[in-house]
């Protein structure tokens, strides 16, 4: 099978040319073509993790606003965090 593949140029800083040109040297990579490739499919898994993550939160967002049972008072939370917090670092040895 045949892949269709499409020339670019694109422009990078010094640093990030060396290190292309280093996985390339040390054969972990056969061009910098392939170099750019993994690097872009790191991204666009990356991206769709992210994408992922938002949709779960904007329904998480949905169905705690439909939610109408009492919530718990700020000030109850922020106590009980900074308590769990101070026991932490308590038990680290950290000043107070």
């Amino acid at each position: 099978m045949a892949v269709s593949v499409e020339k670019i140029s694109i422009a990078l800083p010094p640093e990030m040319v060396a290190q292309v040109r280093q996985a390339v040297e040390t054969g972990e990579y056969a061009s910098s073509s392939e170099v750019v490739r993994d690097a872009l499919r790191d991204w666009t898994y990356k991206r769709r993790l992210q994408q992922k993550g938002l949709e779960e939160l904007r329904e998480l967002w949905l169905k705690a606003r439909k939610d109408n049972t009492p919530g718990v008072p700020a000030e109850d939370v922020l106590n009980r965090l900074e308590r769990k917090y101070q026991a932490i670092a308590d038990a680290t040895g950290a000043a107070k």
